[in-house]
């Protein structure tokens, strides 16, 4: 098990600097290969969005401190995350953009800063779009995920997700390559080995 650790920017709410300061006061003396889920979160509601900014730069901070990669939670916010990876950028800053559904510009300014692409169930949707986004961006910089128990890949859409199914997925980036599913898992398994330092 490769144990993460991070503010989730939808729990960012009053009092959550507190809650912050016992998950940084928990990564001394543990061994964590990333900082994450962190970023920000407008889909359910917008009232912290400045919480959220403060909470995503004190973490990026930490990853930086702690030499660490992050793992980043974006949703209804490419472009507010986008401006705090900008102004946080240098050689430290590494990561994963988690369950990417952005379009082929967002995925370029996302690889361009060195961050990878964390690929899940949507690329088997029918209409999810990163079948057309994806061909334009090389496959050394995604990784394959779950999201478990959500985001579940065709065929089991509608169940709970599980880490087994993460054979459709590597199918499907593998049709959309037009390479076979083996490649497909090693380049992804050496991309997710080289970011987590595994």
């Amino acid at each position: 098990c490769f144990a993460m650790l991070g503010l989730h920017p939808c729990n960012v709410k009053p009092g959550w600097e507190q809650e912050l300061a016992q998950i940084m006061e928990n990564t001394a003396g543990r061994k964590i290969y990333a900082i994450g889920e962190i970023g920000i979160d407008l889909y359910w509601d917008k009232t912290y969005l400045n919480g959220q900014i403060a909470a995503f730069k004190q973490q990026i901070a930490l990853a930086k401190q702690l030499d660490l990669p992050i793992v980043i939670h974006s949703r209804d916010s490419f472009d507010e995350v986008y401006a705090v990876l900008e102004e946080e950028a240098d050689d430290k800053l590494r990561g994963i953009f988690h369950c990417f559904t952005g379009t082929a510009e967002q995925a370029k300014k996302v690889t361009d800063l060195g961050f990878y692409l964390g690929i899940g169930g949507v690329v088997t949707y029918k209409n999810g779009g990163l079948d057309k986004v994806l061909p334009q961006i090389d496959i050394q910089h995604i990784v394959l995920e779950t999201d478990s128990p959500y985001l579940t890949p065709t065929p089991h859409r509608g169940k709970p997700n599980e880490s087994a199914y993460l054979i459709y997925i590597a199918e499907k980036v593998a049709e959309v390559y037009g390479i076979e599913v083996e490649a497909v898992a090693d380049i992804t398994t050496k991309n997710s080995k080289t970011i987590f330092g595994v």
